[in-house]
């Protein structure tokens, strides 16, 4: 199916996950449309990482579906490995393999799943460290590198392999405030390029500014979602206003 600018790219209907007795999502719905950047907003715990590993199918949902370019990929027909080729994920630890150096960090699920031969996945690599400022420590290992430059690095290996859709879990949380400015510029960058993406976050000014849509999750359910403005200015939900009051005492927003 050919995909059209404002095709919906992924779709959760009434996504439930539990682990054990604990129900961390309630019958989430979501739907994201291309070149759509929607944060996640809400306390730890909310249910906002659980998502986005749902989505991810890193964790299987109990009830639901979730849907890729109008796809089901919570069938359990469906090939895992396949699906995630097409989504790109980044964590809050960035995870790099600390005994390689940065291109073969970037060019590894390329070369390896992707069946990408070495020279093609080494140029897309070096045209994308380019791109966010690294094109210096491609040989580099990530022990040299600064936590902001190590998450840049993440990202940018998300993105070698093309993905429809790029997932960003927290991906300042680990950093110290100087450092989180450069990854939420890059953030920034892909947007305007016209990135489709979800990202938790608890950078509320960040929200304000990149996202087109802002969601509050409170104890696994969409309790709130809409445009910044009305979200973060002028929610409706008491719930949300309770939030949104302690990241502002914290001088997050």
């Amino acid at each position: 199916m050919p995909e059209r600018p404002g095709d919906i790219v992924l779709s959760c209907e009434g996504v439930v996950k539990r682990f054990g007795d604990q129900t961390v999502l309630r019958s989430v719905d979501l739907q994201v449309a291309e070149h759509q950047v929607v944060t996640l907003i809400g306390a730890s715990g909310s249910g906002k990482s659980s998502l986005l590993r749902c989505i991810n199918l890193l964790e299987t949902v109990d009830d639901g579906v979730i849907r890729l370019d109008g796809e089901d990929i919570t069938d359990p027909r469906i090939d895992a490995d396949t699906v995630r080729r097409r989504i790109g994920v980044v964590f809050q630890a960035y995870n790099l393999f600390p005994h390689m150096s940065v291109l073969d960090n970037v060019t590894l699920a390329p070369r390896l799943v992707g069946k990408v031969a070495r020279e093609q996945a080494e140029d897309r690599a070096r045209t994308l460290l380019e791109r966010v400022g690294l094109a210096d420590k491609a040989q580099e290992y990530p022990d040299r590198l600064s936590g902001g430059q190590q998450q840049r690095v993440a990202i940018v290996r998300a993105l070698a392999n093309e993905p429809r859709l790029l997932l960003l879990d927290e991906v300042t949380s680990a950093l110290d405030p100087e450092l989180v400015g450069e990854v939420l510029s890059l953030v920034r960058e892909l947007k305007e390029q016209g990135m489709t993406i979800v990202m938790a976050t608890h950078e509320m000014s960040f929200a304000r500014q990149a996202a087109d849509r802002v969601v509050f999750l409170d104890a696994g359910v969409v309790l709130e979602e809409g445009p910044p403005e009305q979200v973060l200015a002028d929610p409706v939900q008491p719930r949300t206003r309770q939030f949104l009051a302690r990241i502002l005492e914290a001088g997050r927003l």
